[in-house]
């Protein structure tokens, strides 16, 4: 079996194989084949791949001849060979157009940010593994954004408050956006519609905002649901109270299909004070303020707005890495004892994380959303 690993097209620096994982895959017995410059942007030259085994071949080579073709993002997937595969973070339910294209053509899709959130998909959870760096990275790019400290400072000039930040959303990327503000010297708050994560919040050192009568998500598959709209009314009613407080709001609240919720409205913005900030991390499916632009930066009534769906990639390094770790486990999952491919779909795993296959959409979500009139 050929996988071929592609170079992203820029802004994405991130890279779908570092060579430790090349290496684990060659003795699987699998031939990889990389796209010259595929790591340089992560900081992983081309001996590099060589020396772990790799060969490196140009795009065209890889899309044609390549069994596999490994490429994050869906722009990269030019011309695949009738029948090829593919597999990356694709996101199908807002590319629907895409997925059919790629139907048509007979290609095999796999999109890990479909995977379902089990115990055992864990290791090939790419959204946590990007998601980790995304909150990290978040607290840090607001704290070089406001003007003033995190910490608490006292001085002979005199005292410093320490800054308040309000985090919504206690996800993988919110609770790593916790214990960093903590680190750096914060006071935190956390909203969050699962009451089950109160516990973990707490434990970094936060304090839990509680709204009652939240949509049970036990059954969403780790993912977050849309809420009532009495719930949201109570929700933004709670969120406005806190956010006039707050100096930093980092917002990561998603739907999976949908447009982000509208957490931070206008009204919200006007009784902060100048110089807050808000990092928006739904940026790319709409962002949680009225005024979010995905990467861009926007000022509006003395509050910064930065939103950013590609923090994780401002770390290409460990995002490869992490990233490289996810598709080697689940590669181990259609890759047999001899370096063949083999499609398992009565793996869960398999069959929920891939899109198309045998010319038709077979994500039932996915097929869905396409076939969906336009509001």
């Amino acid at each position: 079996m050929i996988v071929g690993v592609l170079k992203e097209q820029a802004p994405e620096t991130r890279v779908s194989l570092v060579p430790e994982v090349v290496a684990a895959l060659v003795k699987m017995n699998v031939t990889v084949w990389v796209e010259p410059g595929a790591g340089e942007r992560a900081f992983y030259n081309d001996k590099s791949y060589t020396d772990a085994g790799a060969q490196i071949k140009d795009a065209a080579a890889i899309q044609s001849e390549a069994d596999l073709v490994l490429a994050i993002n869906a722009g990269n997937i030019t011309g695949l060979k009738p029948g090829g595969s593919m597999l990356g973070v694709y996101q199908p339910l807002f590319n629907g157009p895409i997925m059919q294209q790629w139907a048509q053509k007979g290609y095999t899709a796999f999109s890990l940010d479909t995977i379902p959130r089990t115990t055992r998909a864990q290791s090939m959870d790419v959204l946590s593994s990007q998601a980790n760096i995304a909150g990290y990275k978040a607290v840090l790019l607001a704290a070089s954004q406001y003007s003033r400290y995190f910490p608490m400072f006292m001085t002979a000039a005199g005292s410093i408050a320490p800054a308040k930040v309000l985090i919504l959303g206690a996800g993988v990327a919110g609770l790593q956006a916790i214990a960093t503000a903590r680190r750096l010297g914060a006071v935190v708050e956390v909203f969050d519609t699962r009451p089950a994560v109160k516990e973990e919040v707490m434990s970094l050192g936060a304090k839990f905002v509680e709204v009652e009568g939240a949509a049970d998500a036990s059954k969403a598959g780790g993912y977050a649901v849309e809420q009532s709209q009495e719930f949201q009314d109570r929700q933004r009613d709670k969120i406005h109270e806190h956010a006039r407080k707050a100096d930093i709001i980092i917002t990561t609240a998603q739907i999976p299909g949908r447009k982000a919720p509208i957490l931070i409205t206008e009204a919200m913005m006007n009784d902060m004070r100048a110089g807050s900030v808000i990092v928006d991390l739904a940026a790319a499916t709409g962002g949680n303020t009225d005024y979010t632009r995905n990467d861009e930066t926007v000022v509006r009534n003395g509050v910064t707005i930065i939103g950013n769906s590609l923090l994780a990639a401002t770390m290409p390094a460990d995002a490869s890495k992490l990233y490289a770790k996810n598709v080697l486990n689940f590669l181990k999952l259609i890759i047999d004892k001899d370096g063949n491919a083999n499609f398992n779909f009565e793996d869960d795993l398999v069959a929920g994380t891939c899109i198309t296959h045998g010319g038709k959409i077979v994500n039932e979500r996915v097929a869905a959303s396409v076939s969906a009139p336009a509001n």
